[in-house]
């Protein structure tokens, strides 16, 4: 019976709970010392100087690592590629943004660190800046994107905007800017690192990341390693959602302080620290300009998006890029602009780019339905495009038609009044329906698996992947069992080590299609040599039959059968192959997305301006499920994610200062529990994609939160006839 699909729970699940699994920060190492982080307070400027001696008389102190005494680093800090970020390891005096890493206490307890580093003395000296996105609209310039691993132009045409746009053919205008404000990731577990070294060039690193191989790179590079000198684990993460994509400043400032001292060092990030140092989606200004038809024909579209980046490094905010591939529309532009800001480089944040970028399409989408007085479901239906209507490629499938209606269906959209403001009231709280379409590319990178049967008929299954609470270890077993034919009880996958085969970053939705490919890739490696093993083996009871095969556990052939374990007996107890995959040159033939259809009520408090989400309603086509309780749980976080973002977050910026004031749950909303109300997600579980990999899976991770936040915005118009174009939605927007 099959193990893919099914709702099996996460195999670490009780390890969680009661405290049995072992975070970056919980490894147990003797003798080990402990790192604090002494930030900048200026957002421009440098150092000066720094008085360390209090600090260095304080008992239990180590080392005050400055710019003044830190060793210098063999291959720089500077960013390598899109993918990577310019680290700060005290190799230079210059403050580039507010709360950069300047010095680094180091003492054998965490009290005596932190004590130390609030008695180092900093003098700075402070140069003029700008954190204001606004201000410097007109010192963007266009970037090329890097979206799944492929380069993109920034900007791209088709048709002809102006011809779209004849006041004679069309019924409905919208001409509107959308904004985005700043956010940040707020994991539960902060970004940590602990550092270890084995003599002058071996190094080990435990370290919070979503891409342990991307860590190895990096550090290698810095440090000036063979990278095989490298080894970075990681066994749990808890939560990343994008900013423990790349090492950040902290995992070489470990490593430094570790050569440094001579002792392990550990370093966690305060929650403070987390505010700007690792990240953060940045914001944006988008400006769409679309027009249709009086029988619901988009004529044209033309989304613009500028955001907002660091003086040092380069991350573009692809957020007019979910406008190419979204709707049959003859006429589009798109365009992409980055500006330089003294803020910390941002970066990925779940679904980058798409998340953002479809607030802003989808909020027009509905304006424009509006205007024609229309069901918003029923101009989607009518723009709906069965090719990638930019690269002109089929989809390789596209089930969204599907989710509009099981979704609408599920929800009583029927129940809906077009007319702002007219829908029944609720407990004295007016009542708006608002959706929007989700869409987010299936992305698939190169990974390697390895599986290893075992004499007691027990599987092992390794990759170098990681889990931040996705359900790896449940998902790749069940993946496993079911290649092989065996008992998912009996199959155990690993992760998160270098030493293991290596797979891709987890991110952007690509570690299931990545990794489940290659873990089935191994297995039907590991039953061929079975097969070769069993046949060539005198002592087999298949040996020398001609139509041997491996199922269900067992190689069957001329009649007679043996398990696995007994294969792997005879041959020194294990046997185990290895395989390696690339994407297929098939992806190159279609468009590749994973879609979906966003349904949320809302209530509108007409006095205060308080919206509070009474119900929300997902429907997602991703491709096969491998299991359903999982991604489940993964549709419904990214959807609550779409509640933070549409009411919620935002990182607000001292201008005078140039720092983040809201630095910690005090200041920095989230959703709670009182605000998830009535949440559903539902998914087509069998939609069929031979094209998109071999085992058929397309990412989950981010779509959930695509169009959430416009759909929220749509029912706030639905309840009170208010347009609310610049997130978060507060009370102060509707009350004006």
């Amino acid at each position: 019976m099959s193990a893919v699909g099914k709702p099996l729970a996460r195999r670490e699940s009780r390890a969680k709970v009661t405290g049995g699994a072992r975070y970056t920060y919980e490894v147990p190492v003797a003798g080990l010392v402990y790192g604090v982080m002494i930030t900048s307070r200026c957002a421009k400027g440098r150092v000066a100087s720094m008085d360390t001696a209090a600090a260095e008389r304080h008992p239990g102190v180590v080392a005050i690592l400055t710019p003044f005494n830190a060793m210098k680093l063999p291959g720089g800090t500077k960013a390598e590629d899109p993918s990577d970020r310019t680290v700060h390891a005290l190799q230079d005096t210059v403050i580039a943004y507010s709360n950069q890493p300047i010095a680094l206490a180091v003492a054998d307890t965490f009290e005596r660190a932190v004590h130390a580093a609030n008695l180092v003395k900093v003098v700075e000296v402070a140069e003029p800046f700008t954190v204001d996105l606004a201000a410097e609209l007109h010192n963007g310039f266009p970037h090329d994107l890097m979206t799944g691993g492929h380069k993109l132009p920034a900007d791209q045409t088709r048709g002809d905007i102006s011809k779209g746009l004849d006041p004679h053919r069309i019924a409905a205008k919208v001409d509107a800017v959308y904004q985005t404000p700043p956010e940040t990731h707020n994991p539960m577990e902060p970004h940590a690192t602990l550092a270890i070294w084995s003599g002058p060039d071996r190094l080990t690193l435990y370290d919070a990341t979503q891409g342990i191989f991307g860590v190895r790179k990096k550090i290698a590079k810095v440090f000036g390693l063979a990278p095989e000198n490298v080894r970075v684990i990681t066994k749990f993460v808890g939560g990343g959602f994008g900013c423990k994509g790349t090492p950040w400043s902290h995992v070489p400032l470990a490593a430094l302080a570790a050569k440094q001292v001579g002792k392990p060092v550990k370093i966690a990030l305060t929650r403070q620290q987390m505010f700007g140092m690792v990240g953060g989606r940045p914001q944006t200004h988008q400006k769409i300009l679309a027009a249709a038809t009086p029988d619901e024909q988009l004529t044209s579209l033309r989304h613009e998006s500028w955001s907002s980046t660091s003086s040092f490094d380069d991350y573009v905010e692809p957020a007019s890029l979910v406008s190419r591939h979204a709707y049959a529309v003859p006429n589009l532009e798109t365009r992409h602009r980055l500006v330089r800001l003294d803020i910390a480089t941002p970066t990925y944040m779940r679904a980058p780019g798409e998340s953002s970028g479809s607030f802003a399409l989808e909020s027009a989408m509905d304006e424009l339905a509006n205007q024609l007085n229309i069901d918003p479901m029923l101009l989607r239906f009518t723009n709906h495009c069965d090719a990638d209507p930019t690269e002109g490629k089929p989809f390789s499938s596209k089930s969204l038609k599907e989710c509009y209606r099981m979704a609408a269906t599920r929800f009583g959209w029927q129940d809906r009044k077009q007319q702002p403001g007219s829908m029944p009231m609720k407990n004295g709280k007016l009542v708006g329906y608002g959706m929007a379409t989700a869409s987010y590319p299936a992305n698939q990178g190169k990974s390697d698996a390895s599986v290893k049967v075992n004499a007691d008929g027990t599987v092992l299954v390794e990759s170098g992947t990681i889990d931040m609470g996705g359900g790896s270890y449940t998902v790749y077993a069940q993946v496993a069992a079911d290649a092989l034919g065996v008992d998912v009880e009996k199959v155990r996958f690993d992760l998160g080590d270098t030493n293991m085969p290596e797979a891709p970053r987890s991110g952007g939705s690509t570690t299931a299609a990545s990794v489940a490919t290659a873990v089935e890739a191994a297995c039907a490696a590991l039953k061929e040599k079975l097969v070769l093993l069993a046949t060539r083996d005198s002592r087999s009871p298949v040996f020398g039959a001609t139509d041997a095969k491996a199922e269900d556990g067992r190689i069957v052939g001329g009649g007679k059968n043996e398990s696995f374990g007994n294969v792997a007996a005879r041959n020194n107890g294990a046997v185990e192959a290895r395989a390696h995959t690339d994407p297929s040159k098939d992806r190159d033939n279609y468009a590749l997305h994973s879609f979906g259809a966003q349904f949320v009520e809302v209530h509108v408090d007409p006095d205060l301006g308080m919206v509070r989400v009474a119900r929300m309603t997902g429907c997602f086509a991703a491709g096969r499920i491998l299991n359903e309780r999982l991604a489940r749980s993964q549709f419904i976080g990214g959807m609550v994610w779409g509640i933070g973002m549409a009411l919620h977050e935002r990182t607000v910026y001292d201008q005078k200062l140039g720092r983040i004031m809201s630095r910690d749950f005090a200041d920095y909303h989230i959703p709670t529990h009182a605000d998830v109300v009535e949440l559903e997600a539902m998914f087509l579980p069998l939609e069929k994609d031979e094209h998109v990999n071999p085992a058929g899976v397309k990412g989950i991770g981010e779509i959930g939160i695509t169009g959430a936040a416009a759909a929220i915005a749509n029912a706030v118009f639905n309840a009170t006839g208010v347009r609310i174009r610049e997130l978060p939605i507060t009370p102060d927007k509707l009350l004006l």
